[in-house]
Parts: structure tokens; C-alpha cells; sequence
């Protein structure tokens, strides 16, 4: 029968996702068959599946640490927040429609048999499920009907293990209060707390340990360092949008958008030795970099008029005809042509003019395209560089005279538009192979005077298997394993 185990945090950004991650590849190295499940997620990072479906990034790490290929089971329910009041929602990886928060909350039980579904189909493939929750069970305003967090816990009968952030101070009073918010039976999941993040001498903390022990009854498993692992952020929280000074010889300046989505297409750029990813939000911060990149968005209209208003489109304009190089990916594509349409109403605002850096049109349209692709590049700079990514878009753009194809998919269609210093692709993880971030690091490099030889990158898969397992050390050092396992085997703790 397959085991499950459930971390929960005191909020968001406590760690959640890492840990789960580290606990899946414990467990894979321990010689169990794992996969990681999250029934909803919100977040802008996403991913296609091999057959076509759209999940959350964070599961897609996750399931990588486990050793399996991302399946949309993991991930049954993704919302893509596409205002302050609402939300794309992604069932099984497809589509369902525009939901208001408030809209949502009111039908969201009726999804409980699409996340229960996943959840078995996973069970059956597997010893352990390592289950996310999201943001805090202790979210009183939103208990009712609870389908991440306790009330699914109780649906699958899992334990819980409750996570702490010490890094923003108050732990203590984090678990506390999130147990004391808990009812009895949510409490009684619970089979131990972590305190994560920790910096410092872990000894001078055993007191407030012993006290939090004694106070809850609820054991503390463990105090997990800050860990200095590079892997991939989930959201908006992610440390690396609030990198602004570039550090390598190469600037990259990254646009941050306000619904910017994807921004782990830029992970591969971030880890290359030779170049240093910022991301701007204001004119005076774009200064001249050797790279200016137009992200993907959740929103392209609303977020080109952001552009608009504060200036950075006429300062980008004016890099690019001074010869700078400007790459737009996805959205940011879309934003680089001349016009922008909704014939359908997609985004509500009629026809925009676009940055008319490329001489394209883009008509958005009612149905998201979802495909994962292998293409080359055939952009005269980088032609021949192999590509594995994937499109999530909802629009056509059409490239008229004086544009030459970003590259040419593997079923004979050609995707994007290059036109002198411009490019434009509609193809999400377009750095992972390695072989594009080679070639445009090489060039880069050239343009600038430097020797592109004395720098090379390592290779991407070995380095992120190499911080799976230094996360998975940092985290089996810091927890009392046999604890974990009891939770799992539905025993005491020790």
C-alpha cells in the first residue's frame, strides 16, 4: 500500500517546496519509487508534459528529484492568477476557464474528484507520495472547503509535517500559532514540526525548542540550514527577480514585467559562468546592457502598456536601434511586432501597437496552444543550436518582410522572427539544452572583446542532479530520519 507524507508551512515561502523536493529525492535514494503531488497550485511558472499538458514548475522540479518524468497526476489543479481578483484555472492540465477568487472558492469542492483521481493514479506507481500544501493550514478565512492543505490531509489520510521560516524571525510563534488555529483532528496530523532556514549555531536554540515541545506536544524533527542550492524558484517570492546588479562580464537585463511568467527559462542564463542576469522594473535600473530580454507574461496587453507608461518601452527602442540586442520570449514576442489583436476578447483591450522592433502581427485567439517541441535554430548567429522547450500561448503572430525565422520545429514549421539585432521566439525553455545559452554567451562575449574559450559553462543535467543531492544531504543531516519514516509508517514518533 502506498505511504504518504504531507508538508505544510506556517505561510507561504517557508521552504515548502524545497523540502518536499528533498524529501522525494531521499526517498528515491533510499530505493523507493516516489512522486511528488500538490492538488492546487498559483503560480506563473509552467510547464508542458511530453502528452501535452500544462503543470505547475515547482512539481516539475520535484518529480525531477524523484527521478521521474513530470506527469500533470502531480499537479491536478493549476491556477495562473491573470488579475488581483482572478485567475486562469488549468484542470488536468487543460484549460477550464476564467474564474473570479470568489467565483472560485464556490465551486472548487465540486473538483475533488479530478484531484482524487490523480492522487490514486499516482498511488498505484508508487511506495510514498510526498504531498505540498500550500500557503498555511491555519488561513481561517479559507478553511472551509480546504482541498491543499487539512481537508486534504483528511481526504488521503496523510500525516503532516508543519515548516517554520526562522530566516523572518518569529518562528516560535509561527508553529505555535498555526497548531493553536488547528482543529483537534487537524492537530492530531500533525507528526512533528521543522524549523527551516537557519543560520547560525543551532545550539543556541534549544531552549525555545525544548519549550515549543512542551507547550504543543508535538515534537520539533529537525532545523534545517539555510541551504545553498541552486534550483529553480516557483514564483514571485523567487530571490533571483530581486537580482539588480549583473556580476558576470556579460549584463543581462531581464524586463520584470508585472505578471511575468516563466522566468525560469532563465535559470540556464543565471548558472553560465560568463553572464549575469538583472531583472529591471524601472528605466533608470536598464543602463546599457549587452542583452535586453522581453520575458513571457500572463498578460501581454496590460503588461506593454506597464511598459509603456513608464518609459522602459522608448528606453529598450532606443537601445535596439543603437545596436543592442533585444530577445522577447512568448509574451515578450508578441510586445516586440507592430500590432497586437483580440478579435476574441482574450485580454479586453481591442488593438495595441506594439514596440515595432519586429515587423510582425500577433492575433490573440479563444484556444491556448500547448505543445512541447524539438527545433533548431536557424537565427544566422546561432544556427545549428538544438532546442527542446515548449509553447504556452494563447495567439498567432505572422512575420511579414525583412523578419527571418527564430528556428525551424522538428515537424517542418518555423517558429519566431529575427530581424537585425531583434529576435522573437514563441518557445519556452529555450536555454535548457545548453546548446543556445553556448552560442549566445559565445557571441556575446565576442561582441564585447573577451575571449568566449576561458569561459566554460558545466554541463546543465549533471550540475542540477549534483544540488538534488546536496539538498537531500543538507536536509537528511539536519531531520531525525527515523521520525520521518514513523510518520510515514502512521507510527509515534520516537
Amino acid at each position: 500500500m502506498t505511504k504518504n507524507l504531507m508538508i505544510q508551512g506556517t505561510m507561504s515561502g517557508v521552504g515548502k517546496s524545497l523540502l518536499t523536493a528533498a524529501l522525494c529525492r531521499i526517498f528515491q535514494q533510499d530505493g523507493y519509487r516516489v512522486a511528488p503531488f500538490k492538488s492546487q497550485n498559483m503560480a506563473l511558472n509552467s510547464y508542458i508534459t511530453q502528452d501535452g499538458l500544462e503543470m505547475g514548475r515547482a512539481q516539475v522540479v520535484q518529480a525531477r528529484a524523484a527521478g521521474k518524468e513530470p506527469d500533470v497526476r502531480m499537479n491536478p489543479i493549476l491556477l495562473k492568477p491573470s488579475s488581483d481578483v482572478g485567475s486562469q484555472l488549468i484542470v488536468g492540465g487543460k484549460v477550464r476557464g476564467e474564474y473570479r477568487a470568489a467565483d472560485y472558492f464556490k465551486m472548487k469542492q465540486s473538483l475533488i474528484p479530478d484531484v482524487l483521481a490523480a492522487y490514486h493514479s499516482l498511488a498505484q506507481e508508487n511506495d510514498i507520495l510526498v504531498i505540498e500544501g500550500a500557503g498555511s493550514p491555519a488561513e481561517i478565512n479559507l478553511k472551509q472547503d480546504d482541498i491543499v492543505n487539512m481537508g486534504l490531509a483528511k481526504l488521503v489520510d496523510a500525516p503532516v509535517l508543519l515548516v517554520g521560516d526562522i530566516d523572518r524571525g518569529g518562528v516560535f510563534a509561527q508553529l505555535y500559532g498555526t497548531l493553536e488555529l488547528l482543529e483537534p483532528d487537524e492537530r492530531a496530523r500533525v507528526a512533528g514540526c521543522i524549523i527551516n532556514k537557519f543560520r547560525g549555531d543551532v545550539g543556541l536554540l534549544e531552549p525555545g525548542l525544548t519549550m515549543l515541545e512542551e507547550k504543543t506536544g508535538i515534537p520539533v524533527l529537525g532545523v534545517v540550514p539555510y541551504a545553498t542550492v541552486d534550483l529553480e524558484d516557483e514564483d514571485s517570492l523567487a530571490p533571483c527577480l530581486d537580482q539588480t546588479e549583473a556580476r558576470r562580464p556579460i549584463d543581462i537585463a531581464v524586463l520584470r514585467l508585472p505578471r511575468i511568467s516563466n522566468f525560469t527559462d532563465f535559470t540556464p542564463l543565471e548558472r553560465h559562468p560568463a553572464l549575469g542576469v538583472r531583472y529591471v522594473s524601472k528605466v533608470g535600473e536598464l543602463g546599457q546592457p549587452d542583452l535586453v530580454v522581453l520575458p513571457g507574461t500572463k498578460n501581454t496587453m496590460d503588461d506593454l502598456l506597464w511598459l509603456r507608461q513608464n518609459g522602459l518601452e522608448t528606453a529598450v527602442k532606443h537601445l535596439a536601434a543603437n545596436g543592442t540586442p533585444v530577445l522577447g520570449i512568448c509574451g515578450g514576442y508578441q510586445m516586440l511586432g507592430r500590432t497586437l489583436a483580440d478579435p476574441y476578447g482574450v485580454e479586453k483591450l481591442g488593438v495595441l501597437s506594439g514596440l515595432g522592433l519586429l515587423p510582425c502581427e500577433t492575433a490573440f485567439s479563444a484556444q491556448k496552444t500547448r505543445t512541447r517541441v524539438t527545433a533548431e535554430v536557424t537565427a544566422p548567429l546561432f544556427s545549428g543550436a538544438k532546442l527542446d522547450g515548449y509553447e504556452i500561448h494563447m495567439g498567432v503572430t505572422k512575420a511579414g518582410e525583412g523578419a527571418t525565422p527564430f528556428c525551424r520545429l522538428s515537424d517542418g514549421r518555423t517558429d519566431g522572427a529575427v530581424a537585425g539585432n531583434v529576435f522573437g521566439t514563441y518557445l519556452h525553455g529555450l536555454f535548457d539544452t545548453g546548446e543556445l545559452t553556448d552560442a549566445l554567451a559565445r557571441w556575446l562575449l565576442t561582441r564585447k572583446g573577451l575571449d568566449p574559450v576561458a569561459v566554460q559553462p558545466e554541463d546543465q543535467k549533471a550540475y542540477q542532479e549534483r544540488q538534488f543531492d546536496l539538498l537531500a544531504d543538507v536536509v537528511r543531516n539536519s531531520l531525525d530520519m527515523h521520525a520521518v519514516y514513523a510518520a510515514l509508517e502512521g507510527k509515534e514518533t520516537p
